[in-house]
């Protein structure tokens, strides 16, 4: 096999192997075949080189402008000596002088080379660093083989990640050597290759496992609406069904819990909870508390997005949770801002509140002009607070009250006609 043929050859195995266009290849020999000439004879020679794609074949050429009388010979030729290479040039013209590569075809050969393993590898990298960005949110495996600042660095086999202790879960333990599964959460580049981000933290990790163990959500049968999560601590799914006959939290659970144990073991016991979606907010808050019985969803604000969630009184910790980690994942999950109260709390609450709004109507009539405190107690006690109310009652209509006569009568209708 000639050199030629041989050059073609590594060529096509190039662009067969490492993807790159062998056209971009011979644009490295034929830039390399000029750099060397220049070095050859000095770099302010105007050089063209060609590799000819059908068969291998290099050629050089000094090109130079035809002119009357030359100043630079580096550049320049006179008309009549450009004239012997071709008749037909004219001032201004350029001439192709073809020149011998084999001065300088060594070192344009190494420099060549240099330059297409440096083009490999960096092929190599940016195709690296492709694969690895099309697979950020994807679960991959890896192997622990070092720890840097308590920094887990993984060997993907490819190439490393890296598990900050911001993307760890603050109750696992890992050691060098261990597998490990992860989600990709962010590529860059890097000068070695990829810089790849893993994360065991992230919601995604769990959504993930449900998608790989739940064929119904893989299927699209069965929707992941929303998911949030306190790592180590619980997981909220809230899951709906695309079909009527499959229920969505069945079909995640599996027969006795075949299909969520795996999950649960792979994030170390971390609690999950299944809720049924549902557009009715108020179903759709009761549902988010999982085992702590909801007694009442009240909606205090629907532009807000504000609720309030009464429990029995021994629930109140249950929908807490540890921490206020299930209210605080019940409103992650809902979209709303949740109060949770017991229900002997709203009750003191609402007592109080009566009591407040009782004592403010009494400091109203305290300021009636000429209304004794007794009267004002026989109208406390009876519900006559109200003083816009008191101007549109008659004589009679309070005459009814022990204690009130005509006169009392009339005169507290006309105080509360005169108050502003």
């Amino acid at each position: 096999m000639s050199e030629n043929s041989e050059l073609l050859h590594a060529l096509d195995q190039i662009e067969k192997d490492k993807n790159i266009p062998k056209e971009e290849i011979l644009m490295v020999i034929e830039n390399a075949l000029v750099s060397a000439y220049k070095k050859h004879v000095g770099k302010n020679v105007n050089v063209e080189a060609k590799v000819n794609l059908e068969t291998g074949e290099m050629s050089a050429n000094v090109v130079k402008a035809a002119v009357e009388t030359v100043e630079n010979p580096l550049l320049e030729i006179s008309l009549s000596d450009a004239k012997k290479i071709n008749e037909d040039i004219e001032i201004g013209g350029e001439i192709r002088i073809p020149l011998e590569t084999q001065d300088f075809s060594r070192i344009a050969a190494q420099t060549a080379k240099q330059v297409i393993v440096q083009k490999i590898r960096k092929s190599e990298k940016d195709a690296l660093y492709d694969e690895m960005k099309a697979k950020i949110g994807q679960i991959i495996n890896g192997v622990i083989f070092r720890v840097a600042s308590r920094n887990l660095i993984v060997d993907l086999g490819k190439t490393e990640a890296i598990l900050p202790i911001s993307e760890q879960v603050f109750k696992e333990k890992f050691t060098i050597g261990q597998h490990i599964r992860a989600v990709i959460i962010a590529v860059d580049k890097g000068i070695k290759g990829p810089l790849t981000v893993l994360s065991r933290a992230t919601p995604d990790l769990v959504k993930k496992l449900f998608e790989l163990e739940v064929p119904e959500i893989y299927e699209k049968v069965v929707e992941i609406v929303n998911i949030v999560r306190e790592p180590g601590m619980r997981t909220k799914i809230a899951v709906t069904s695309h079909n009527p006959k499959v229920d969505p939290v069945g079909a995640c659970v599996g027969i006795k819990g075949a299909r969520v144990k795996p999950i649960i073991d792979e994030i170390r016991g971390e609690r999950i909870d299944l809720i049924p979606y549902s557009a009715d907010i108020v179903k759709f808050i009761t549902s988010a508390f999982s085992l702590a019985k909801v007694s009442q969803v009240n909606i205090l604000s629907q532009e807000k997005k504000k609720a309030e969630v009464i429990v029995p009184d021994d629930m109140l910790s249950l929908a807490i949770g540890k921490n206020g980690h299930n209210v605080r994942l019940s409103a992650k999950l809902t979209g709303w801002h949740i109060d949770v109260r017991s229900e002997k709390q709203k009750q003191e609450e609402s007592k109080e509140k009566a009591e407040a709004k009782q004592q403010k109507a009494i400091q109203g009539l305290e300021k009636l002009e000429g209304i004794t405190a007794k009267a004002i107690e026989i109208l406390s006690q009876a519900g006559f607070t109200d003083i816009e109310k008191l101007k549109t009652l008659n004589v009679e209509d309070l005459t009814t009250l022990p204690g009130i006569g005509e006169k009392t009568s009339a005169k507290i209708i006309k105080a509360a006609q005169n108050s502003n």
